[in-house]
């Protein structure tokens, strides 16, 4: 599909599967070659994580394991600049490695909370993965270890990533298109 609708917005493919699924394989190279050693956690963000968790832990092949944090800090289309913790990290993670994994990163208030939150747990370490970059938007001061791709700062739906809980489904990631007022959407 190379335009999809979702709710009152139209979309365009920005960046298919195959591009999706190699950004995923180096992001899992540089992990491997870092931690293999390590027994790391990986923390994955959700909701929108789940879908580059899945895929990047079936391409680490050492002693590892996985934990969910769920927040939220998106209305619509817009960053609400408040991050709310919805589900909480369980797992004991004093002395261990952990690798965040996010969908995405534009702003960086949510990476910043959640860096904050484990650090005070005493991990031996705190290393960030993310799929997607937005640079152009980035204002955190955190490190960000491994990325797949960078990004413009457009509204981007699929693969995990949604509009009002549209769009996770999809294989591929699109942007929104403007409308006929040069207005995205």
């Amino acid at each position: 599909m190379e335009k999809i609708i979702l709710h009152d917005k139209e979309f365009v493919l920005s960046i298919t599967p195959a591009q999706i699924q190699d950004a995923v394989s180096s992001i899992a190279a540089g992990i491997s070659s870092d931690h293999k050693d390590d027994n790391p956690l990986f923390l994955s963000i959700l909701n929108g994580s789940f879908m580059f968790t899945a895929d990047l832990l079936k391409k680490i092949n050492f002693s590892c394991t996985v934990s969910f944090l769920k927040l939220a800090s998106y209305s619509g289309d817009a960053s609400t600049g408040i991050v709310k913790e919805l589900i909480g990290l369980d797992e004991e993670i004093s002395g261990r490695t952990v690798v965040v994994l996010e969908d995405i990163v534009d702003t960086g208030t949510t990476l910043k909370s959640i860096v904050a939150q484990l650090k005070r747990q005493n991990p031996g370490q705190v290393k960030i993965a993310t799929l997607l970059l937005k640079p152009d938007a980035f204002s955190g001061d955190v490190h960000i270890d491994y990325v797949g791709l960078e990004i413009p700062n457009d509204f981007i739906v699929g693969y995990g990533l949604d509009y009002n809980q549209l769009g996770r489904n999809l294989d591929g990631i699109y942007k929104i298109l403007p409308d006929k007022a040069g207005q995205p959407g």
